[in-house]
């Protein structure tokens, strides 16, 4: 039916690597419940229980057409797939794994913004992982996004919309302030398809809308031209500069 419904991330990595064909990695443990909020601890314990997960985010390392990655995913059951210190560690974890291995970084954003439970400290996730991307690109490294639905909040207004390329899946939510927050701001009646996907491209903050089946094959194929992998791609590149070559030779 087309419809993209919202998955776990071994899911994902199932969906995207093949089952079971994928490393999880790990990542270090920030002090729960930084500012004791009321009633937190409670929702996080519920959270694992209910997704399996220690967080919102799950990092590994894969392959994609026979080329090395590190991917993280988002649960939106893990409340929300909200930003915390924890998710905020396991993608600076998987930025440095892609840094030590010179791997590209493929991202499938999935959550409602900031954890407000964790303060100054969860809000403090957006410049980190903001820094942390900055730091990929440094090393010259592919930073890929795939926005799931839904991706929003200060998510959207930090690494979700960093992408060397960012990408979506179809009919999903892509915004910053909810839509009942701008409607009621700007008093005005929003198109019904404002903050999905397709619109967003029209806009021009978006490079592509894939279908979830096909993703893996669109990436791969993406990765090995912007790694110069594709075979075809490199013999267009060596006759062009052969061609280029032969009247300086002809001229001397």
């Amino acid at each position: 039916c087309g419809k993209h419904h919202r998955i776990s991330c071994k899911q994902r990595f199932d969906i995207f690597f093949g089952k079971d064909n994928y490393e999880i990695l790990d990542y270090p443990q920030p002090q729960p419940d930084p500012i004791e909020f009321p009633g937190y601890k409670d929702k996080i314990k519920e959270a694992i229980k209910k997704t399996g997960q220690k967080s919102a985010f799950m990092i590994c390392a894969g392959k994609v057409n026979g080329i090395n990655v590190t991917a993280i995913a988002s649960n939106f059951s893990f409340v929300g797939g909200s930003l915390g210190q924890h998710e905020t560690e396991c993608f600076l974890t998987a930025i440095q794994h892609a840094i030590t291995n010179n791997n590209p970084v493929i991202n499938f954003t999935s959550g409602g913004g900031i954890r407000v439970q964790e303060n100054i400290i969860g809000l403090s996730g957006m410049a980190r992982t903001t820094l942390a991307v900055n730091e990929l690109k440094n090393n010259n490294l592919i930073y890929l996004n795939v926005l799931c639905d839904p991706t929003a909040g200060g998510q959207c207004a930090s690494y979700a919309m960093l992408g060397d390329l960012n990408i979506a899946e179809p009919g999903a939510t892509v915004a910053f302030a909810g839509r009942r927050v701008i409607q009621s701001t700007v008093k005005e009646d929003l198109p019904e398809n404002f903050q999905r996907s397709e619109t967003v491209l029209e806009c021009g903050f978006l490079d592509l809308i894939v279908e979830r089946k096909n993703l893996r094959e669109k990436i791969g194929s993406l990765l090995s031209i912007l790694l110069k992998k594709n075979s075809d791609i490199n013999s267009v590149t060596d006759e062009t500069s052969t061609s280029i070559e032969q009247p300086t030779k002809a001229a001397s």
